[in-house]
Order: structure tokens, then sequence, then C-alpha cells
């Protein structure tokens, strides 16, 4: 299951024991409280990874116990490669925010891990690419760069945040780019890989 930005009530505010019993890992894209992803984690008895969205800033001193930060690294669960790259567009100051440059490098110091692993299986970021489920303003603007992962080593699958769908109806919540599928997050979405 994939989780992001708001919280999935059916997973917690209306939690039944056994709900989250089903999932073998939760992928968290960012904006989510320390409370909530403990109780994820505590509840579904799964892994719980995550990357750090722009307003996380208090995750870095005081990351949510029991779950793993993947930022800026990649990480292997079961065989399946998990690449994380949290943060969005630079708006404003804040620890978890990019320009275009900044987010490019950040993808260039990965290189010789993605090239000893032989790729990814999975982009985990919190802003979503270009041109593809972003917006024109600053704040939910997507990163190029992403695109260009997805050209280079083609993941199965490219997990996002950051793009509520209160802000549109048109935006998607699934679609497709080259041979990657793209999930935006938000709220809560349950994926087979």
């Amino acid at each position: 299951m994939a989780v992001s930005d708001v919280v999935a009530k059916e997973y917690y505010d209306f939690y039944r024991p056994g709900k989250l019993a089903d999932f073998d890992l939760i992928l968290a894209c960012g904006d989510l409280k320390r409370r909530y992803l403990e109780f994820l984690v505590t509840m579904a008895r799964c892994p719980l990874l995550y990357v750090r969205g722009n307003h996380d800033d208090g995750l870095r001193e005081e990351p949510p116990e029991g779950c793993v930060c993947i930022e800026d690294r990649i990480y292997n669960h079961e065989g399946i490669r998990i690449l994380g790259l949290g943060g969005s567009y630079q708006y404003r100051l804040g620890d978890n925010m990019y320009t275009e440059g900044q987010m490019e490098r950040r993808i260039l110091r990965q290189k010789f891990r993605l090239w000893r692993g032989g790729g990814l299986d999975i982009l985990l970021t919190h802003a979503p690419a270009r041109h593809l489920n972003d917006m024109d303003d600053l704040a939910h603007r997507g990163f190029e760069c992403f695109t260009k992962v997805m050209d280079q080593y083609r993941p199965k699958y490219f997990i996002h945040g950051h793009i509520h769908h209160s802000y549109s109806f048109r935006i998607p919540r699934r679609c497709t780019y080259g041979a990657t599928t793209v999930i935006n997050a938000c709220g809560s979405y349950a994926f087979e890989y």
C-alpha cells in the first residue's frame, strides 16, 4: 500500500483490527504525521518505508519509530529495488525543497548504485514528475529529472504524493508513462507488485 499527504480514515479513524493485515509493505510518500506512520507500521506488522515531504521538516530530528527512511538511497525489499527521493520543488526555504539541479545531483549520487544493482523497480518520491500529474505553480511543479529516471531505468512503478485530489477532478490516481505505472498515493492506494 502507498500513502501520502492525507490520513486515510479507513485505516486510522475507522480502523478495525486486521484491516491492515493483507499488506506486505507500506510505502509513504511524505507529509504525514509521525504518529500516523507509527500507527500504520504497528497495526500492519509489515515494513513501512518513507520519504519526507515538503512539510516534514521535523521528521529528520524525530523520525517515526519502527519506520525506515529511504531518502537518497536504494532500499532492497525482498528483491524489489526502491529508490527514495523525497521533497518538493523549491518555492520557499525549507529542509525538503529542491531546485531541479539539486534533485538531479541527488539522482547522480545514486548512479553507481543503480548501475551495480541493475536499476530499480520502484521510484518513490514526494513530488511528481514534470508534466505528469503536476501543476504549473512552483509549489506543485514536478521534476524533469524524474522523467529521465523513468526513461533510463524503466521502473515498474513511480509512486508519488504531493498533488492532492481535492486540487482538481482531472488529477489521475493511476496512469502510465512508457513502461512505468505512475501512482498518485495521496490518501492511500493499494496495489499488487
